[in-house]
């Protein structure tokens, strides 16, 4: 369906149309008819299926901008995605001139205060700081119309329900409420219960977001040779844009400094660093000045990297969901894309469980030698020479370079060119930190119903964080130490499960 059949503003066609959009998505399509309505709506879809604009867009059509109150609240699970959703409702609303801002914590509260005497709108918030400013009293929501619930399954995961009831009770009772969720488990039915009038279901099918373009693989590796598995692997594969996730963050950081000492363009994002810092990461990933990102789940949750050509799960994740969710940033918008997960001996039972969510095996990738990751070098150094010789001004070295062409044979001189950039980057020792081996799994129904209780559970960290200290200062990316050469023409089974398209 076309976005001109959706009963849209002529100022936000304009808006869709410069994003480069024209068609919508089925969570889109469908959805905002039931927005503009003005009943309340549950959409089932993944993060990444074009959702952000299905509430949005109706959202801003019925903003009255020359109303200075608040109108709608958007809450979200992450700092990371609270921001990325006000940068799309302000790409989207430019030409309505309507004001959106976000507030998170992690960030100067005094700043946010500014914002907010400024008559926004439209405020999209993590829970921990949205219930700040309403105990501050600089967060008045009794004008509030519309409310999102935005990643419900992931805010119940993360102990967040009290909050959002706390943040309710401050919305009036006439209000439409939207629910969006990847999944629908009986906690997030309740919220619906509990929170909306007869919700419309909007379900999008699997067949609707496939990952027939994801070309998923093994590596069964032992620990401590992962790390130079991979970097033989990127050697060969030469991925433009890749995510590798890491458990923990001591994971992040050791594997950022350990590409970084091996000349890797790679940094790392996880829930420790400044919220500064982390867009910082973000912004140069999604421009393209980095090639490889390094993150957590929970950091990497929510956002929407378009262009990820491979997604490297350095280890293993306990939950198959969460899977799903990482091999989803790539094979989108129509592009191919290449999963590659490590496991150990002792993992594979994790590994029968996402092939039996996934109803897919992967296929075994065996690791490079130490020839294919050579030649794989020599490749990329060709490629920064002829771009080199071609953009970069040289004529300054033309009297070294002939005196060294009338004393050298060239090809003694080529040589040593490409010795020089194509360093064997094992000569760089790297130690990683081996992470505490997942705990024994027999079946994927025994992993599953454990899944709140117990070591790394939701119910435990649940309780860990109603005890910290700083329960306001990022609700939306504390929880980062929780579990958390490809042949492009195999023949690949039907996949059936829901995986993400372009946003």
């Amino acid at each position: 369906m076309k976005f001109n059949e959706l009963n849209l503003d002529d100022s936000l066609l304009s808006a869709v149309t410069d994003a480069g959009f024209s068609e919508a998505t089925p969570i889109q399509a469908q959805t905002i008819p039931l927005v503009l309505s003005g009943v309340d709506v549950i959409g089932q879809a993944q993060t990444g299926t074009g959702k952000t604009a299905s509430f949005g867009l109706p959202i801003l059509q019925e903003i009255d901008v020359q109303n200075p109150n608040i109108q709608a609240l958007i809450i979200s699970p992450t700092r990371e995605l609270a921001v990325q959703t006000q940068e799309e409702l302000q790409r989207l609303g430019k030409y309505r001139h309507s004001k959106v801002i976000a507030v998170y914590g992690g960030s100067d509260i005094r700043r946010q205060i500014k914002q907010l005497h400024a008559h926004p709108q439209v405020v999209v918030g993590t829970p921990g700081r949205l219930l700040d400013h309403i105990k501050r009293h600089t967060l008045k929501l009794e004008h509030v119309q519309k409310v999102v619930l935005d990643e419900a399954d992931e805010m119940l995961d993360m102990g967040f329900v009290e909050d959002i009831e706390s943040i309710l009770e401050n919305v009036p009772s006439e209000h439409q409420t939207l629910l969006y969720s990847a999944t629908m488990p009986k906690p997030i039915m309740r919220i619906a219960e509990k929170f909306m009038h007869e919700p419309k279901i909007v379900k999008i099918k699997s067949k609707e977001l496939t990952a027939d373009k994801i070309e998923q693989y093994m590596v069964r590796s032992k620990e401590y040779e992962k790390f130079n598995t991979m970097t033989r692997l990127f050697d060969v594969q030469k991925p433009e844009l890749a995510l590798i996730f890491g458990r923990t963050k001591r994971r992040v950081d050791e594997l950022t400094r350990g590409l970084k000492a091996r000349g890797y363009n790679a940094e790392g994002i996880h829930g420790d660093l400044s919220q500064q810092k982390r867009m910082s990461v973000l912004h140069q990933f999604k421009t393209g000045k980095l090639t490889y990102l390094v993150a957590t789940d929970v950091a990497a949750r929510g956002l929407d990297i378009s262009g990820v050509s491979h997604v490297y799960n350095y280890d293993i994740p306990q939950d198959p969901d969460s899977y799903v969710h990482r091999i989803g940033r790539t094979g989108r918008a129509g592009h191919s894309g290449v999963s590659v997960t490590f496991v150990s001996p002792n993992e594979m039972s994790y590994l029968r469980g996402i092939e039996q969510l996934t109803n897919v095996r992967m296929l075994p990738l065996k690791p490079p030698t130490d020839a294919e990751a050579l030649t794989g070098q020599l490749e990329a150094a060709k490629q920064e020479i002829a771009q080199q010789a071609t953009h970069d001004k040289l004529d300054k070295f033309a009297p070294a370079a002939q005196e060294l062409l009338e004393e050298y044979d060239p090809l003694v001189l080529a040589q040593l060119l490409l010795k020089n950039l194509s360093k064997d980057p094992e000569a760089i020792p790297v130690k990683i930190t081996p992470e505490r081996p997942l705990p024994s799994r027999h079946s994927r129904g025994d992993n599953r119903s454990n899944r709140g209780h117990g070591r790394g559970g939701h119910h435990n960290y649940r309780s860990d964080r109603r005890g910290g200290n700083n329960r306001n200062s990022n609700h939306g990316a504390s929880r980062d130490n929780s579990h958390g050469h490809a042949n492009h023409s195999s023949q690949r089974r039907r996949r059936n499960y829901t995986v993400r398209t372009k946003d």
